[in-house]
């Protein structure tokens, strides 16, 4: 078994130089793409984007920078993935059409208040806003709402803040305008982590030590905690600022009069992607969940739960997302859509993936493997996204442009070339491969990785294709 994993290793490594030396002329360093703009960084003083702390985005200036570098023409921009909406609300704001896919409840309530609130608010809607801020109505309301948990956020808050957002929750129900009490509970959701005993960390909540759950043996410190009024008023008077504050951040100088329209699709963009027509797309912004472990049902479970998703929703949402963590199960894609049936044979095709593939199993075997999901997982992941890159080349028109933001991974020793991969499935769809655009600074390796076999950094990348 030794030397059988010793050449399965020797075939990854012979399978990467091969993939490597293909793209050397087109991996490039841009010491424009920072950390901070290939990220949430640079958005987190910005109008409306600073409202709700996202860590997956990227800033909204990568995406006027790919559109003004390649000379995007007007039409339509699409985001498979759309999070919180960046790649729409940039490319509104240029004059851009905007489309996207979001499967998570909290990037659907994200989008549709902040259209609302940037685009559609009236000023006596704005008032009722104000007014709550001012007032804070809900401390005069007697009967709380029940908050609705999981069980893996049972606990998150302090007795007396879990009180006063169940008081919020009732007083919302006397807003008889649906738009702004959508707006107002927007509020409270963005408030939730730095009321609760709860940090976001990458696979899960991280929970303070002043909890329920630190049992004595957590010592772990989140920092201060904030009092409930004082954390929803300032974010109620931060919303009410950028609404009434111009837009003046753009690296264009002169922004269109005509701002484009935002539309989302809501679901995986597995199952919607077939239903688009073809040649829609003038480019594709996006940055797809990385191979990485992390669940965002639970990273972002606090705010599932408080907009009411049930136990077996967040399971089966976690199932729909592409497969990233290790619960995920295999996907029967040719049941999804038949358009799949082809890059399913392109995908079993990839030599380096089954190399890699191989190797996770006979660790597993082993039981050298920190989790046997590991090469479930990846396979699944690359399985997904060969179909995901085949759907944006029939939606893209001629000449129109993928800019995908990614990372590379590292699992068992083996360093993973998400980019390369990635781009060679690109090619055999008949992509040309313009750039792999490398981020100056490298991202290292989780502690377990190090710890076993020691630091090796990994490519942080933005992916250039254009459907030739």
């Amino acid at each position: 078994m030794k030397l059988q994993t010793e050449d399965t290793i020797e075939n990854i490594k012979r399978l990467r130089s091969e993939l490597e030396n293909h793209f050397r002329s087109i991996l490039k360093i841009d010491p424009r793409l920072t950390r901070k703009i290939v990220s949430f960084q640079n958005n987190k003083d910005k109008a409306f984007y600073r409202w709700y702390k996202y860590k997956e985005a990227f800033s909204s200036t990568l995406v006027e920078y790919f559109i003004s570098k390649y000379n995007i023409p007007k039409g339509v921009i699409f985001d498979p993935f759309a999070g919180i909406g960046t790649t729409l609300f940039a490319s509104s704001l240029l004059g851009y059409d905007a489309e996207g896919i979001e499967l998570l409840p909290i990037g659907h309530e994200i989008i549709e208040s902040r259209v609302f609130a940037q685009f559609n608010i009236m000023q006596e809607d704005l008032s009722i806003i104000e007014e709550w801020r001012n007032e804070r109505p809900w401390n005069l309301n007697k009967e709380p709402m029940d908050i609705n948990c999981l069980r893996i956020t049972r606990g998150a808050y302090p007795d007396d803040t879990a009180y006063k957002i169940g008081q919020y929750l009732s007083e919302l129900k006397t807003v008889e305008d649906k738009q702004v009490s959508k707006l107002l509970f927007f509020a409270l959701i963005c408030i939730l982590e730095s009321v609760s005993f709860t940090r976001k960390d990458g696979q899960y909540l991280r929970w303070d030590h002043r909890s329920e759950r630190g049992n004595g043996k957590n010592s772990f410190d989140k920092g201060k905690i904030h009092q409930f009024d004082v954390a929803v008023c300032r974010k109620l008077y931060q919303i009410i600022k950028d609404i009434n504050s111009p837009l003046d951040d753009s690296l264009f100088q002169d922004r269109p009069l005509r701002r484009g329209t935002i539309s989302l699709y809501k679901g995986s963009c597995l199952e919607v992607l077939p239903s688009i027509k073809s040649n829609k797309y003038k480019a594709i912004i996006t940055s797809p969940p990385y191979c990485n472990r992390y669940d965002y049902t639970r990273t972002y479970a606090l705010e599932h739960a408080l907009m009411g998703i049930s136990e077996s929703q967040l399971a089966a949402l976690r199932q729909a997302m592409l497969s990233c963590t290790v619960e995920n199960k295999p996907k029967d894609m040719e049941y999804i859509s038949e358009a799949y049936y082809e890059t399913n044979r392109m995908f079993e095709k990839q030599e380096l993936i089954n190399a890699i593939h191989k190797f996770f199993e006979e660790q597993k075997e082993k039981k050298k493997l920190n989790n046997n999901g590991i090469p479930r997982m990846v396979k699944g992941y690359f399985q997904e996204m060969t179909a995901v890159i085949a759907e944006c080349f029939r939606v893209l028109e001629d000449d129109g442009y993928v800019f995908m933001v990614n990372d590379n991974v590292r699992y068992a020793g083996i360093s993973i070339p998400v980019d390369l991969i990635l781009s060679q499935i690109a090619e055999d769809m008949g992509f040309e491969i313009i750039n792999i655009l490398v981020l100056p600074q490298k991202k290292g390796n989780s502690s377990q990785q190090m710890g076993g076999f020691g630091r090796e950094s990994l490519r942080k990348c933005v992916y250039v294709w254009r459907k030739s």
